[in-house]
């Protein structure tokens, strides 16, 4: 099996980036995280940024970019990613207003044109899929599916997040292998089968407390050329320093103890 990269997405931990941007990055750092996915940047100039990853052993895996900012901000973007050493700049989602058919037919043209501006300058563009991907319809077909059909693999890659995937209904482990060789980041994570919280749908817990097949997706990753595994919990019952440090306990004893 091949030996991925192991990070965390740092919206997990987004109250305690609030209140202390660098030491809650030391703290990923001591838990034993190889490298860290953004979603701002916390007012930190990229030097700076660069001197404190650097300083901590972290590497800058990528940034999620709203679409909103990838079209009016982009060089700005690419400028910070590629001061800190990151290639990917990755659009996480998509507010419910942007999400009719109508609207997807002009998301799709501004990926496209988006991912052509990146991968001119060397960073990546990816999409990282929530379940609404899967339940609205482009012409027949999926609108996940359309993403990467009809933008030229070069210009967009794919950001798997596997809870969401499986939420929809899908098979997390064959979807994996459908992307292999456009996939190279994995968003794992964990789901109750049924909230515990009766006005919720679903309960994100540590990996493990679940119901994902997460070894056999793990190994599924590795076949199909994931660089990085990346931890992401969209909500915390435990504090969420606890609970990434449950994730990556897990991740030591039924993924790392391999290598």
């Amino acid at each position: 099996m091949k030996r991925m990269n192991i990070g965390v997405q740092l919206f997990t931990l987004r109250d305690q980036l609030a209140e202390d941007f660098e030491g809650t990055l030391r703290h990923v750092a001591g838990l034993g995280y190889e490298g860290v996915e953004f979603f701002h940047y916390g007012d930190i100039p990229a030097a700076r940024m660069k001197e404190l990853l650097d300083e901590l052993g972290l590497k800058a895996i990528g940034s999620h970019i709203q679409l909103s900012n990838l079209k009016d901000n982009l060089q700005a973007e690419i400028d910070y990613l590629k001061t800190i050493g990151s290639k990917y700049a990755i659009c996480p989602w998509l507010p419910e207003e942007l999400r009719s058919v109508e609207a997807w037919h002009q998301h799709l043209v501004d990926l496209a044109a988006i991912g052509k501006a990146c991968t001119e300058q060397g960073i990546e563009l990816l999409y990282h899929n929530h379940d609404f991907e899967f339940s609205t319809l482009i012409d027949g077909q999926m609108v996940f599916e359309a993403l990467f059909e009809r933008i030229p693999v070069e210009d967009l890659k794919v950001e798997m997040d596997i809870g969401w995937v499986q939420f929809s209904g899908i098979d997390p482990v064959a979807y994996i292998q459908k992307y292999a060789g456009r996939l190279p980041l994995l968003h794992l994570k964990d789901f109750l089968k049924e909230s515990r919280d009766p006005e919720k749908s679903i309960d994100t817990v540590e990996l493990g407390e679940g119901s994902l097949p997460l070894e056999a997706i793990i190994k599924s990753a590795s076949d199909a050329d994931v660089d990085w595994i990346i931890v992401e919990q969209d909500s915390c019952t435990n504090p969420p320093l606890e609970s990434v440090a449950t994730s990556m306990n897990w991740l030591k004893e039924h993924y790392l103890n391999q290598f």
